[in-house]
């Protein structure tokens, strides 16, 4: 099991993850734009963040970074744009977990099918931490 650190900005996830990159001297993997994954006809990308970051990933040392630009106009307070994930390929173990966390705390995303993902869901654990589950594929 992995669980990975996820960072999210304000528009400037490009600069941060080219950053971290060079800082650990590794290559930026898995670099998605939102105007580059399907749109919800419900949330349509605002005029100038076709190019903002939906996800990138960096590696170093054994653990996996990766990182989002908000989707304009939610919420961010730096300093509490971090969350936990966890990236298995275990079903009934991401839905024994999910439902832990969620159970004590609160489901903020139900698991579903993603277009990246079979299995995705957030929930925000009993002392406040936000979790994302993802089964990779």
């Amino acid at each position: 099991m992995a669980i990975s650190a996820y960072l999210n900005f304000p528009g400037n996830t490009r600069e941060a993850v080219e950053y971290y990159a060079e800082v650990f001297n590794v290559e930026v993997t898995n670099l998605a734009t939102f105007d580059s994954v399907p749109a919800h006809p419900d949330y349509p990308l605002p005029p100038g963040t076709e190019k903002h970051i939906m996800h990138a990933r960096i590696h170093a040392y054994g653990s996996d970074l990766m990182f989002s630009d908000t989707f304009p106009g939610m919420p961010l307070t730096m300093g509490n744009n971090i969350t936990l994930a966890i990236v298995i390929n275990d079903a009934e173990e991401l839905t024994r977990v999910y439902n832990r966390i969620s159970g004590d705390g609160t489901a903020t995303m139900p698991l579903q099918e993603t277009f990246w993902s079979k299995l995705y869901g957030q929930a925000t654990d009993k002392f406040g931490i936000l979790w994302q589950f993802n089964m990779e594929i």
